[in-house]
This record gives structure tokens, C-alpha cells and sequence, in this order.
């Protein structure tokens, strides 16, 4: 295969354009094609169009090639590049073709978990119409205390009873930083835009999902929230490794394709679950993207009549959590995100039968 400074030197031959010629026409420097067609540095996207046009190549094919070299580039120094390319390949079949809208058949644990789960859930919804200052004290209950555990495995250091004063009291606490105060309002604020939408019944979507990652953002980062991220990003301590921001419009797409095709196929705690963990493995955005996975996983499941699941951040339960992700995002294997989801949907009824 051709490297991309011979494919571009070639077809400028065959244009029979000198290089100030090509420069004119593209309005890139002559010095900078140079150094293209000598392999000294990469063109921009934008350089790539530009190239295309004039020199009539499919941008498409030279964008491939483009991507290669920039691949062979990130690999060439590398002792152990050809076992990078192969625990590369596992995740790129996972993120970006067919097998990643492939649903894996359920195990018959989970199964019985599910038999189990729907049963509770019967049984809580038979207990309404609970009084509405009942109602009223669960809720608040529940989703400071989703907001304390959500926030907090992002990092976030308010206590439960923080949480709470910040919250529904409106009270600064010492010592805590302002984001971390505005982390809790927002997550707040982001549950109550996630109730609404169930009361009245607007289904998940792009919009849903920018709104819910803006309300966590606001005030925090203006610039990003609410949009997908143009830059590469690293998740600390894990071994998965997001996609590449040019691959974020397709990805989000055939994301939202396989939710429009499952959700009336998939059980809703499994649709829940799936469509949390593929949220949070493209990573589409900048910052938030755990809270704002956790808030669409508790979206479906509250369409659906179930209560709130509220995956708990201390240390053992990240780890149990991140490990869960992990399972899926480099094994490929689902089914142990599954019993983690499903364990925390139960718990979660189990909580509010007890209340009532």
C-alpha cells in the first residue's frame, strides 16, 4: 500500500502541477505540501478535503489512507506495536461495525433476576396511590441520595447530608469547592428535566441526551456542554480507550438506530443497562459523560414504571462498577454489566417497598 505522501506526490504528477500550482489552488503554503509529499508532516482534515478537490481523488480512499498513516505514525517507535494493533482491532469491531448492534442472548441467572425484578416491580406499583406528601418525601429521599452516589463517583467529595443542605436547602458548605456545589444543583435539576420527560411520555433522544449532558455541565463548561467533544480523550484507569472524535457523529447515530430498533424488543432493565454502557464507552463528551449515562439508564427505566437505580460510589462499588464497564468494553462480554444493573434495579425496589 502506497503511504499517503506517495499517493499525493503521485497524483500531482499525473495533474502535471508543480507544487506552487497545487498551493495556489488548494490555499495551502507550497512550503507545508512539501512537506507532505516528503513524509515530514500530515495534512489537517481540512488539507485532506482541499487535496481531494484539486487533485481529483476520492476523498473517502484518501482519507483511509490518512488514518493509516496516522496510526502507523502513533506505532512506528513502538516494541510492541503489532499486540496494540490486536487488542485495538477487538474494540474497534465492537465500537464501529455490525457487532456492536448485536444482542448477546441472556443467561439464564439473568433471566430468573429479571422474573424476580418484574415481580417486585408489580408489587410497588399495586402499593400506589401512595399520598402525595409520601410521594413527595420519597422522591426527595431517592434522588438526593442518587445524586450523592452519582456525583460521588465522579469524584465529588459533599457528604450525603451535604448533598441534601446544598440540594433542597439551598446552603454553601464550607470547604467544598463551588463545583462541587454546582455539581449537585445540577444533577438535581438534570433528575427533575428526566421526570418530566417521563410524565409527559417524550421518548430518548439526541436532544433528550444533549440537554440531560448540558444541565450537568452548566456553569462548569459552557463551551462543551450539551455537544459532542472534538478532541481525543483518555479514561484514567481504564483500559478502554474512546473513539476518535471524527468517528462520534456515526457512532451516536447507529447508537441511537440500535435504541429505536431494541425497545420494544430488549426487557427494559437490559435496554437500560445497554444503552448506559454504550453511552459511556463512545464517551461523546467532554466531561459527564458517567452522570449523564447513569440519568438515560434511569430514563428507560422510569418510562417503564421502574424506580430509580442508584449505582453506589464507594470505593468498592466503583471499582465493581468500572470493572463491570470494563468487561464489556474489552471482553466483550455484557453479562456481568448486566447482573450489576439488574442487582441495583432490585435493591432499588426492595428500598421503596420498605418505605411504603
Amino acid at each position: 500500500m502506497n503511504t499517503l505522501a506517495q499517493v499525493l506526490q503521485k497524483a500531482r504528477n499525473a495533474q502535471e502541477m508543480v507544487v506552487r500550482e497545487l498551493a495556489q489552488k488548494c490555499g495551502i503554503d507550497a512550503a507545508m505540501i512539501s512537506r507532505f509529499e516528503k513524509g515530514q508532516r500530515i495534512p489537517t482534515e481540512d488539507n485532506l478535503k482541499a487535496l481531494s478537490e484539486v487533485l481529483h481523488l476520492s476523498f473517502d480512499h484518501l482519507r483511509k489512507v490518512w488514518l493509516a498513516e496516522k496510526v502507523y505514525r502513533i506505532l512506528e517507535n513502538e516494541d510492541e506495536a503489532i499486540e496494540v494493533l490486536s487488542l485495538a482491532e477487538s474494540r474497534v469491531a465492537y465500537l464501529s461495525s455490525k457487532q456492536a448492534l448485536v444482542m448477546q442472548g441472556l443467561s439464564e441467572e439473568i433471566k430468573i433476576k429479571l422474573q424476580e425484578i418484574d415481580r417486585l416491580k408489580a408489587e410497588w406499583q399495586s402499593q400506589k396511590p401512595l399520598n402525595t406528601l409520601q410521594l413527595q418525601k420519597m422522591k426527595e429521599y431517592f434522588h438526593v441520595a442518587y445524586t450523592f452516589e452519582s456525583n460521588r463517583i465522579e469524584g465529588n467529595t459533599l457528604t450525603l447530608q451535604e448533598t441534601h443542605l446544598v440540594v433542597n436547602e439551598g446552603i454553601t458548605i464550607g470547604g467544598k469547592s463551588m463545583s462541587e456545589h454546582l455539581e449537585a444543583v445540577n444533577h438535581a435539576e438534570a433528575i427533575s428535566y428526566m421526570e418530566a420527560l417521563v410524565k409527559d411520555e417524550l421518548d430518548y433522544s439526541p436532544r433528550v441526551l444533549s440537554e440531560l449532558n448540558y444541565l450537568i455541565l452548566k456553569g462548569l463548561d459552557r463551551e462543551n456542554a450539551g455537544k459532542y467533544r472534538s478532541v481525543p480523550v483518555r479514561i484514567s484507569g481504564s483500559a478502554h480507550v474512546p473513539p476518535q472524535p471524527y468517528l462520534l457523529d456515526k457512532l451516536m447515530e447507529d447508537y441511537f438506530h440500535h435504541y429505536d430498533t431494541q425497545k420494544r424488543i430488549l426487557h427494559p432493565v437490559i435496554l437500560a443497562a445497554e444503552m448506559h454502557e454504550r453511552l459511556v464507552s463512545i464517551h461523546p463528551f467532554i466531561d459527564g459523560n458517567g452522570r449523564s449515562s447513569r440519568l438515560v439508564m434511569n430514563l428507560i427505566l422510569l418510562k417503564h414504571g421502574y424506580t430509580i437505580a442508584n449505582l453506589k460510589g464507594d470505593l468498592d462499588s466503583r471499582l465493581a462498577y468500572y470493572k463491570a464497564l470494563e468487561a464489556v468494553q474489552v471482553d466483550n462480554n455484557p453479562d456481568v454489566f448486566y447482573h450489576l444493573v439488574a442487582d441495583t434495579v432490585k435493591e432499588s425496589l426492595l428500598s421503596h417497598l420498605e418505605l411504603t
